[in-house]
């Protein structure tokens, strides 16, 4: 039953873009495309953000398709619109790959989530690698987990309205190699802060550059690495950077930083602050298959059931850092 009706909502969502306020002239058109059979977690995510799509269409007035059918990437069909969205997935066939290469070329625009900039060494897209601004897929944290992020340029289009960081809802995080921000061309918007290592249980980060928002200047794209889950769209925060990285790349919003002739103009990156979970502090209940960890400077603590595969955060007091500590020696 669950599988029919994300299948019926999927569906219906597609069959009826929404096209803005009646009467009035469309600023821009958007098509989503995702795929139906990918891992489930990135099906509830395309879940989700056809909703969140056609709810910012209708108040943003643009028109906004989607599609599951990958071979709808084409020249024809694509030079209907503006922006390119990729939910959960990217596209498989060569034929499918050079029509999106064109049309980026001659200006079209591209938002990205997640697992949809997914390559590796048997990739064979190198135009993509470089379209990404050189990075390949290298590590990942498991399971998902919400994180602070750092705004690192707090006057682009799609952060300027932004507080200085934020907490993004439960992801799975992942690493590139090079990092985007070696690439001059590359504008880093916003990064893993630092002080969220180590971050995982099963699949552990421990450091590393990780650029979580980005736009590589020589194209009219952004790439996102949230996307896996059901829990993205729960942060109004980041749901208004998803709604201003739309509108900048909107015909409306402006064209590719020509203006900075391709060279990144990335503020400094501000010092680490934030949550840090120690791994002092992380208690594994066997009977329960619970997992706790403490948030020490949030007085906080995750509680991740593997059993039920639901992660909650509960509040156990702001007195002290060693008082969460203390509750963690006592789970």
């Amino acid at each position: 039953m669950g599988r029919y009706f994300l299948g019926l909502l999927l569906f219906l969502v597609s069959m009826f873009p929404s096209t803005g306020t009646l009467g009035q002239r469309t600023s821009f058109k958007v098509v989503a495309f995702y795929s139906t059979k990918v891992e489930p977690d990135h099906v509830l995510f395309a879940e989700d953000a056809l909703k969140f799509f056609s709810g910012l269409s209708a108040r943003n007035n643009f028109t906004f398709d989607s599609t599951s059918n990958w071979d709808d990437m084409n020249e024809f069909n694509l030079g209907k619109y503006q922006v390119v969205v990729w939910l959960n997935d990217e596209p498989p066939k060569a034929g499918q790959r050079l029509a999106f290469q064109k049309y980026i070329e001659n200006g079209g625009a591209w938002l990205g989530f997640h697992v949809a900039a997914y390559n590796d060494k048997d990739s064979n897209w190198p135009w993509f690698v470089d379209f990404l601004g050189g990075g390949v897929f290298h590590i990942n944290s498991w399971p998902p987990l919400p994180a602070k992020l750092t705004i690192d340029d707090p006057s682009h289009p799609a952060t300027k309205n932004l507080p200085g960081s934020f907490i993004s809802p439960d992801n799975e995080w992942y690493i590139w190699k090079p990092s985007p921000r070696l690439n001059k061309g590359v504008r880093v918007l916003v990064t893993l802060d630092p002080a969220n290592y180590p971050i995982g249980f099963k699949d552990v980060l421990t450091s590393g550059d990780l650029p979580v928002v980005w736009t590589n200047t020589k194209y009219r794209m952004l790439y996102m690495n949230m996307g896996h889950g059901d829990k993205i769209f729960a942060s109004p925060i980041q749901n208004k950077l998803i709604e201003d990285a739309m509108l900048w790349l909107g015909p409306t919003g402006g064209k590719k930083s020509s203006a900075n002739n391709g060279i990144s103009t990335q503020a400094e990156k501000p010092a680490a602050t934030g949550t840090r979970i120690s791994p002092h502090a992380v208690v594994v209940n066997s009977k329960t298959n619970k997992v706790y960890a403490v948030n020490s400077s949030e007085g906080t603590v995750t509680v991740m059931d593997g059993s039920a595969n639901f992660t909650t955060t509960v509040r156990v007091g702001l007195k002290s850092t060693w008082e969460t500590q203390r509750v963690a020696r006592c789970l």
